[in-house]
């Protein structure tokens, strides 16, 4: 099925170059089997696998996984922990064949908020994955949208009180050099999970015209197989950012 997919993929037009995708429903999973929280959490780092080596696969040349908001530091405090130390094993465990895959890690967010050892697992991953040439990985960790504008426009509001920067010279150029996602094209295609229709204060400047593809598979049952089924859905689509379509 992946393998056919694929091959319809490679017939059907260009591949989304940026892929990003908000994963929903890793507690919902867990529920529906009596399990708590943090094994639907646990679970859905297969399907993190499952949706990179897909987008090798596919020719995708970035990914960004919206792994944790700036909203999930209000969950309980043992949830918070287990995602933490699900991000410390992620780090740990995939590690040496991410960098097989040729795949380099980025870790995007206010990363000031995350504990010490967190922290540490991170820039191991992303030290020891340096150089992957096939796929860009991008991690949002400690992410929020409406946050990101915020500190981009304090960051230029500094720059004009200091004389750095003239007030009329700023234009969406200047202001997405100040983001996170700095000197990367914004995502060709949104993928959502779980069935639900919302941003959840993601990527809100960068998904301006992206495609969106809501799936109703929950996070952990996400496979290569829906992320191609996406990727066929983006090629059937007709992007005009705004403009009309040729007569």
């Amino acid at each position: 099925m992946a393998s056919e997919l694929l091959d319809r993929i490679r017939l059907s037009g260009d591949v989304p170059e940026h892929v990003a995708i908000i994963m929903d429903g890793n507690g919902r999973w867990a529920r529906a089997r009596g399990l708590p929280r943090h094994r639907g959490h646990r679970e859905g780092m297969k399907s993190v696998r499952e949706v990179i080596e897909g987008c090798v696969e596919a020719g995708v040349r970035i990914l960004t996984l919206f792994a944790f908001s700036t909203e999930n530091w209000q969950r309980p405090p043992q949830e918070v922990s287990a995602l933490m130390s699900l991000l410390q094993l992620y780090a740990r465990k995939e590690r040496a064949e991410l960098r097989r895959q040729g795949v380099e890690v980025h870790v995007l967010g206010e990363l000031d908020r995350v504990d010490p050892t967190t922290r540490r697992a991170v820039d191991t991953i992303v030290e020891g994955t340096r150089g992957g040439s096939e796929l860009r990985l991008n991690l949002m960790i400690s992410y929020g949208g409406r946050e990101e504008i915020l500190r981009s426009a304090r960051e230029l509001a500094r720059c004009v009180v200091a004389g750095e920067l003239a007030l009329e010279d700023i234009d969406e150029d200047v202001f997405a050099a100040t983001l996170f996602t700095a000197e990367l094209p914004d995502p060709d295609l949104l993928i959502r999970t779980s069935g639900e229709h919302r941003l959840s204060n993601f990527l809100l400047w960068q998904l301006a015209y992206t495609e969106l593809h809501v799936s109703s598979v929950l996070w952990p049952d996400f496979t290569r197989e829906h992320l191609f089924e996406a990727v066929l859905d983006y090629q059937r689509r007709e992007r005009r950012f705004g403009r009309v379509s040729a007569p």
